[in-house]
């Protein structure tokens, strides 16, 4: 019996964690908030990926694009926000 207790409550956790925290007083989002929401999203997944690929680059020339790269989505993420 505690076994079903324990897996609904880990249910809920888990719900909670999923729904989105969002101010309640903001009201819904307009299409635009949602667009740059999901450009901010894709921009910063690709942080991630170059700066793994930077970590491991050993060739000059490919370092330099990486940084550059880098660079460039770090710009364009603060033109987001």
């Amino acid at each position: 019996m505690a076994r079903g207790w324990e897996s609904k409550d880990v249910e809920g956790q888990v719900e909670a964690a999923e729904a989105p925290k969002q101010n309640p007083h903001s009201g819904p989002k307009t299409p635009e908030q949602l667009m740059r929401e999901e450009q901010r999203k894709n921009l910063e997944l690709s942080r991630i990926h170059i700066v793994n690929d930077l970590a491991t680059a050993t060739h000059p020339n490919h370092r330099k694009s990486l940084e550059a790269a880098l660079a460039h989505l770090d710009k364009k993420i603060a033109d987001l926000s």
